[in-house]
């Protein structure tokens, strides 16, 4: 814990970056790998319904228990750009969601979409 943090700090300061987007992007990679490795395993072997929950339940997992324990142990400042991030991830929810209660399949093209939209995301956070 301790290395990464100071670490993710040097990063953003000798990058000009906010923490912010060492968070949003090289550790929440880094963090997310294992989820990666996991889903595309899966997935390749049909089992969908593990890739799905294994990414879907992560991210439930990390907004509100880590979230939640960190806040308990130390009040987290909530900053104004944060606002933004949040309304992307609900967009990203609302796309989901649609997807399963519509098609109930998510295709190669619109899997490539989303990884695309993601690099959109990250360049946004470059210059904003």
């Amino acid at each position: 814990g301790d290395l990464v943090v100071d670490n993710a700090c040097v990063i953003a300061a000798n990058f000009g970056v906010s923490q912010n987007f060492i968070g949003l992007t090289i550790i929440a990679i880094g963090t997310s790998l294992p989820e990666l490795v996991t889903s595309i395993v899966a997935t390749r072997k049909g089992d969908s319904g593990l890739a799905l929950g294994n990414a879907i339940g992560s991210n439930i997992f990390n907004i509100l228990f880590i979230l939640g324990m960190s806040a308990a142990i130390s009040p987290l400042n909530v900053l104004g750009e944060s606002l933004t991030d949040c309304i992307i991830l609900l967009i990203s929810a609302v796309i989901l969601f649609v997807l399963a209660k519509t098609k109930k399949t998510m295709s190669r093209w619109e899997g490539a979409v989303c990884v695309l939209l993601y690099i959109v995301y990250t360049a946004y956070l470059l210059i904003r």
